[in-house]
């Protein structure tokens, strides 16, 4: 619940405002190990005049969706087992009442609730597939922060990976509506790295800014890495790269 409450309470705040909150991100992390946690976005969060997930977002309808699908992806890049209540995955926009439906017409509405719901099954097919994501959830080694330090930014940036390291997956977060192009960031490898996810992709009804990237890494040590890369990201997002070695695998 901590993990939750530090989370939403987080998302919830203007982005001008989240350069003063950003440990609300990382605190998590302290306790992480001490227990098996799971993730969760509950019932006990979208009844009782707390406003639906969607409703907690601020910003036009817009960056609405684009923070809830930045909140989506993060939790399911984040190591921790996951619980999603029914209707965060459309978007809906009322809070959950056992007297009614969820609202699934919302779905015919414009893309950003079908977007949403696609970016999900995205998600749970490439958490599915990719042990990366789940293999060391509870192993120290299986997380680790590249850079968790520039709140004047909102930026964040971490690594996945399997308990013998081979395969990794690099999450960056740009949690304000400004695109950043050219943004330094540590890697872990000398290689290219291709985008594996993206929340503002125009399939999940984002603008598609720097989508389907491939980034080749340079010899600059930065972030307590030995090379890094220059990154655009786009605004609200959590984007995700693997190297191009792992893109042969079936």
């Amino acid at each position: 619940m901590g993990w939750m409450n530090d989370t939403l309470r987080y998302f919830s705040k203007d982005s001008i405002y989240r350069k003063f909150h950003q440990n609300e991100l990382t605190f998590a992390m302290v306790y992480h190990h001490g227990e098996n946690f799971i993730l969760p976005l509950s019932h006990d969060e979208v009844v009782h005049g707390k406003r639906s997930l969607l409703g907690k977002m601020p910003g036009d309808d817009w960056q609405r969706f684009a923070n809830l699908r930045a909140l989506l992806a993060y939790q399911w890049f984040f190591p921790g087992k996951k619980l999603l209540f029914m209707g965060g995955e459309i978007g809906q926009s009322s809070e959950w009442s056992e007297n009614q439906s969820l609202e699934w017409w919302l779905l015919t509405e414009g893309p950003y609730h079908k977007g949403a719901q696609q970016m999900m099954k995205e998600l749970n097919n490439f958490y599915r597939h990719e042990s990366a994501l789940y293999e060391s959830d509870y192993d120290h080694a299986g997380f680790y922060w590249i850079d968790c330090s520039d709140s004047e930014s909102c930026v964040l940036s971490f690594v996945r990976q399997t308990h013998d390291g081979l395969r990794k997956v690099c999450v960056i977060l740009n949690l304000t509506p400004v695109p950043r192009a050219g943004y330094r960031i540590g890697v872990p490898e000398m290689c290219s790295w291709v985008e594996f996810f993206n929340s503002d992709s125009t399939r999940f009804g984002g603008a598609g800014q720097f989508e389907n990237a491939v980034y080749s890494t340079d010899a600059i040590p930065m972030h307590g890495q030995q090379f890094s890369v220059e990154f655009s990201l786009p605004p609200l997002s959590v984007i995700a790269f693997i190297p191009d070695r792992m893109t042969s695998r079936d």
